[in-house]
């Protein structure tokens, strides 16, 4: 192996490197926006309304079986 193709392995290794880390940054960053943007939907959804005319027995239980 001679000089030069270490030289170039070792630049390659370098530059891998860095991509990975900059990728890794911007899926942080885009998790963090879609964290934010899901929170701010959830937030702006009015609140449900009682339903007055249902029994209070009804929804306290979910059927499992089919």
């Amino acid at each position: 192996m001679d000089i030069g193709s270490i030289a170039q392995l070792s630049t390659t290794m370098a530059e891998t490197g860095i991509r990975q880390e900059v990728g890794m940054t911007v899926l942080k960053k885009a998790q963090d926006i879609q964290s934010s943007t899901a929170t701010a939907l959830i937030e702006a959804l009015p609140p449900m309304p009682a339903a007055p005319s249902l029994p209070s027995h009804l929804g306290n239980r979910i059927n499992t079986t089919a």
